[in-house]
């Protein structure tokens, strides 16, 4: 079984990780994919230099991602004897996840519930909405 988990690099992101960990301890041959997503459009008219810089800032972003959020995350979860590893890509929050999770052949996405605003943010946070409406697989949101 794969297991999906979004991270946002919050208290709720640990959260989410928590109960997949509680998850996975209870099952046999569970690999944990820890997934940050730095949102991003691709949409965008620069020049030749701005388009250079902006992939510099891209791949930087990544390194710190990394190195702060997913890295911690899955050496924390291979300590406790799970199978994890991570992944960090830029683009829409939910679509990224459920195409990761898809291309994966994961069983479930794991994220928490987090707000930022508006009726439905503060039920779920958008992007967490946008994926339980959205995704191909089952979504556990995590209060």
């Amino acid at each position: 079984m794969k297991l999906v988990i979004g991270l946002d690099g919050q208290s709720s992101g640990d959260k989410a990780l928590a109960f997949a960990k509680d998850l996975a301890a209870k099952t046999t041959d569970c690999e944990l994919i820890i997934v940050y997503v730095i949102e991003w459009s691709p949409f965008s008219f620069q020049t030749a230099e701005e388009n250079a810089e902006r992939h510099k800032r891209r791949e930087e972003e990544i390194a710190v991602a990394s190195e702060r959020v997913v890295n911690p995350a899955v050496e924390t979860l291979t300590k406790a004897g799970l199978s994890a590893r991570a992944i960090v890509r830029h683009g829409d929050v939910a679509d990224t996840i459920d195409d990761i999770a898809h291309q994966e052949g994961a069983s479930q996405i794991i994220v928490a519930r987090s707000s930022a605003g508006g009726l439905t943010s503060r039920i779920f946070g958008s992007s967490t909405a946008n994926l339980v409406m959205n995704a191909r697989v089952p979504v556990t949101v995590v209060a």
